[in-house]
């Protein structure tokens, strides 16, 4: 038997059961020496694409999509077409996604080949321009359209695919746990029989994507479990995994492992910028990575990987306001978490940004606007029937409810939150939550209760590695007590000294004489520290001491 045919017998057989390096290697050396087939060709594409990174999948199936139709294939062409157009649309890129999904539609029509299962697959970049529109008018019909052309040619893939998008449809329409359930079921479908890989993995995405947008995050942690062991069972796969590590970073991120987020969100970063770079997707993954930066404490590197993503196109919200907050500019901080809740459209995107908007807004002396925000989530995460947006409502409730002097209210909702963090495994949120109870202990006289709370919190951010929750849980006085150990008149003339005030001015406020307002001034100034006017104001502002 000559060599070639037997590397293309080896080439095939590694195909089939998935050694997909070994499949574009044996394959490659073949097609050096004669043509492949269109068949052998379209698999040599796919196995290339899925060992490349995300974003060189469009390039390799344009090439495919072009070649195949010059040997003579235009429906495995506009096969090719379908995952050229799917990936770009999948990264962002929707101008040339959609011109390679047209041009697949006019292959096939040029070909006369107006029965082929190939309809289907296309169709489906109509479905999802419907979803992300929020447009169900037309799309029942479109799903019962490609199921029937699935059926019809037996495709038990595209079926698979379909029940995935019935799934998103009816999370839209309002019945959230039984689309839930439907992509369940889609899921398993996927990784437990042979799904191709190249429509399994944009499954995944759309999946994960999914539960990001609903803050499913118990639910998205399995499913990422699932593609974990799927990609795994796949030597040489990483198509897909730019995009999944983004989200497991987020995952990771609410599970407090930040030393593996950071890794996942980093190694997205170098795969989506990376020639030929995606800019969109490299724009989520240095979010994600600058959420980490600014939880850390690294408010530099924060900075500059939110400058980034936001010129890539990825908002930089609410994370950008959050280290504005702790930068101690409050007005930007409140300036850009507003403007961004103004411009979120929907209730998932809103809840994305409330939590946020609420600890901004009290940080600000918003009570009210505060209020009416944690109220707004409340009603997100009953309409979501979100656990984990539950919780972020309660702990949002808790901290108003303290703020506004109402402590025994406040416990009610802030235990309730930090059960549901124990049961999520979210010690971050959990520790920030137990530090609101301590608060709340303190207010109503337990100072036991207080600090068994405030040392638990500072403990959980010490293993974190959060430094600034635990500089400012440090910083953050027991029940009685003021910060740096001022004195409640030191407390108060310091407030007026932030404001710009002499000490001729604080006098006369104070009744007290200019003289007496300069010793207490030399007081604050060695219990800040500090040894001016201005450092002292900062000192004041970052701890809310103005």
């Amino acid at each position: 038997m000559p060599r070639a045919t037997k590397q293309l017998q080896a080439g095939r057989s590694a195909f089939q059961e998935r050694r997909w390096l070994e499949a574009a290697r044996l394959l490659d050396e073949v097609e050096a020496v004669q043509p492949l087939a269109p068949a052998d060709y379209e698999a040599l594409a796919s196995a290339r694409f899925l060992v490349s990174p995300d974003h060189l999948g469009a390039e390799i199936m344009g090439r495919a999509s072009q070649e195949l139709v010059a040997r003579g294939d235009s429906e495995r062409g506009a096969r090719a077409a379908f995952f050229a157009g799917s990936t770009l649309n999948r990264l962002g890129e929707t101008a040339a996604g959609s011109g390679w999904i047209a041009r697949g539609r006019r292959l096939l029509e040029d070909a006369g080949l107006d029965d082929s299962v190939v309809h289907g697959y296309l169709l489906l970049s109509s479905v999802f321009q419907a979803l992300r529109r929020g447009d169900l008018s037309a799309e029942p019909a479109q799903v019962s359209e490609i199921a029937g052309i699935a059926r019809r040619h037996g495709d038990d893939d595209l079926l698979t695919f379909v029940r995935h998008l019935e799934g998103r449809a009816t999370i839209l329409a309002g019945d959230v746990q039984r689309g839930l359930a439907m992509l369940d079921e889609a899921m398993v479908g996927a990784v437990t029989t042979g799904m191709s890989p190249l429509l399994a993995g944009l499954m995944f995405c759309s999946i994960l994507g999914t539960a990001q947008e609903l803050h499913e995050y118990p639910r998205a942690r399995e499913w990422a479990a699932a593609i974990d062991g799927w990609c795994d069972a796949q030597p040489g796969l990483e198509m897909y995994r730019g995009e999944c590590r983004v989200f497991r970073a987020r995952i990771l991120q609410i599970a407090g492992d930040w030393p593996r987020a950071e890794e996942q969100a980093a190694s997205a970063c170098e795969t989506f910028l990376r020639p030929p770079a995606s800019p969109y997707a490299a724009a989520r993954a240095l979010y994600e990575q600058g959420e980490l930066y600014r939880l850390t404490g690294r408010y530099a590197n924060a900075e500059q990987a939110f400058d980034q993503a936001a010129s890539l196109g990825h908002p930089a919200q609410p994370g950008l306001a959050l280290l504005r907050l702790a930068q101690g500019r409050r007005q930007a901080a409140a300036a850009g978490i507003r403007r961004a809740l103004a411009e979120a459209a929907g209730p998932a995107a809103r809840a994305g940004i409330l939590p946020a908007y609420v600890e901004i807004l009290l940080a600000a002396g918003d009570l009210p606007g505060a209020h009416t925000a944690a109220g707004e989530l409340h009603a997100v995460a009953t309409q979501l029937e979100s656990e984990y947006l539950g919780a972020q409502a309660a702990q949002a409730e808790g901290a108003v409810l303290v703020a506004a002097g109402e402590p025994a209210a406040a416990l009610a909702r802030l235990r309730g939150a930090a059960e549901t963090w124990r049961r999520l495994e979210a010690g971050h949120a959990l520790a920030r939550t137990r530090l609101l109870i301590a608060d709340a202990c303190g207010s109503l006289g337990d100072a036991d209760a207080a600090a068994f709370e405030r040392a638990a919190a500072r403990n959980a951010f010490e293993l974190l590695g959060a430094a600034p929750d635990l500089e400012a849980s440090e910083r953050r006085p027991g029940p009685g007590e003021r910060p740096f150990g001022l004195t409640e008149r030191e407390a108060e003339l310091l407030a007026l000294l932030a404001t710009g005030k002499t000490n001729r001015e604080i006098g006369a406020q104070l009744f007290i004489s200019e003289k007496t307002v300069a010793r207490h001034v030399s007081n604050i100034f060695d219990k800040l520290g500090v040894s001016s006017r201005t450092a002292a104001t900062a000192v004041a502002l970052r701890h809310g001491l103005e």
